[in-house]
């Protein structure tokens, strides 16, 4: 049986737990998350592996770049990362990563995004089915009246996230020359799914 290697880790907004499978991250979720479970179940059928908690370098970085993140001296991440999911769990997740830091979108507008502009509801179950949060942000998805809807780790930390971005955005473009914190988030590529 094959191996995802896991750490938890905590942080300012809470305990996570990492995954990564053949030198990619495949999880990325909060320990008290509503979908944890439904997440890591799916992960390990299609994966056909098991979780063992064992670090790696891919682990290693994913806590480091997440700690500049929350500590807003990063905007963007440069993890490679497998995203396990429905071709169309694919298409919003990779609409949702081109969301800019410190900005929000729609559930609506994701759906148009994605050329499917009737399937507002199925973007929002893809959304709760996101295994790599904060990488993929989820967070920067709000409901269509401006209300803060639907978050995994809760309203409140999705709350933390967004204020800790827009907080930042100005700052960090005004301070920081050095590309991997200028990024955003890459839209994910064909190597980063299967």
């Amino acid at each position: 049986m094959n191996q995802i290697n896991t750490r938890y880790h905590s942080t300012q907004i809470g305990e996570v737990i990492l995954g990564s499978f053949h030198g990619k991250l495949c999880l990325l979720d909060f320990v008290k998350g509503k979908t944890r479970g439904t997440v890591e179940d799916r992960i390990r059928r299609l994966l056909d592996a098991e979780l063992v908690e064992q670090d790696d370098d891919i682990l290693r970085e994913t806590r480091r770049q997440l700690d500049e993140y929350l500590e807003g001296q990063r905007k963007g991440f440069d993890i490679p990362v497998l995203m396990l999911g429905t071709d169309f769990q694919k298409d919003v997740w990779n609409a949702v990563t081109k969301v800019p830091y410190g900005a929000t979108s729609t559930y609506s507008q994701i759906a148009r995004d994605i050329g499917k502009e009737r399937a507002v509801r199925a973007v929002g179950n893809a959304m709760a089915a996101n295994p790599i949060s904060i990488i993929v942000p989820c967070h920067r998805i709000i409901g269509s009246g401006g209300k803060l809807v639907g978050y995994g780790g809760g309203l409140s930390l999705k709350r933390k996230l967004l204020t800790l971005e827009q907080r930042n955005a100005s700052a960090l473009r005004a301070l920081n020359t050095d590309a991997r914190y200028v990024g955003y988030s890459r839209p994910l590529g064909k190597e980063d799914t299967e």
